[in-house]
């Protein structure tokens, strides 16, 4: 199983990094890779940075990568449906790589080359957030394949 976060933003705060690593070591295969943030002066159009931005994470992919964008307006699952996506993907026997954008979100290309969008919640959640709740809803997902219960009575 390998399941690769592809995440552009600035350093994050150490509690992101804590969070994330704490579900890195749980979840076999979960690998996060950071791309810096396109330059861009105030009062320039976003495009351009989003573009920039969208190649570098295009680059990262492989041909036979199933892709998922994570985008507010994509499926929402709970952990039940998660841990059911968790299993297809697991069973595709494709690499499966998450995208999560900079702050202007996704470029077109990289929306066209997903497979699927997913959406952590209809809030606007900050980046660093993001990546902690993708690991852990993976690593949650994963844990109840592995016949773990997801919460207690």
């Amino acid at each position: 199983m390998r399941f690769r976060v592809l995440a552009v933003g600035p350093r994050q705060p150490g509690w992101v990094d804590e969070g994330v690593e704490t579900y890195r070591r749980r979840l076999p295969g979960l690998e996060v890779v950071e791309l810096p943030l396109a330059r861009r002066r105030k009062g320039q159009p976003v495009g351009p940075a989003r573009e920039d931005e969208g190649r570098r994470l295009l680059a990262r992919l492989g041909p036979q990568e199933h892709v998922v964008a994570l985008e507010v307006d994509g499926r929402a699952h709970d952990t039940a449906a998660l841990s059911r996506r968790v299993e297809a993907w697991l069973a595709g026997g494709r690499p499966v790589s998450f995208l999560i954008g900079g702050p202007d979100g996704l470029s077109p290309e990289c929306r066209a080359r997903a497979d699927e969008t997913w959406s952590l919640s209809p809030l606007t959640l900050p980046h660093g957030l993001a990546r902690v709740m993708l690991a852990e809803a993976l690593y949650r997902a994963w844990s109840v394949l592995q016949g773990h219960p997801y919460h207690r009575d």
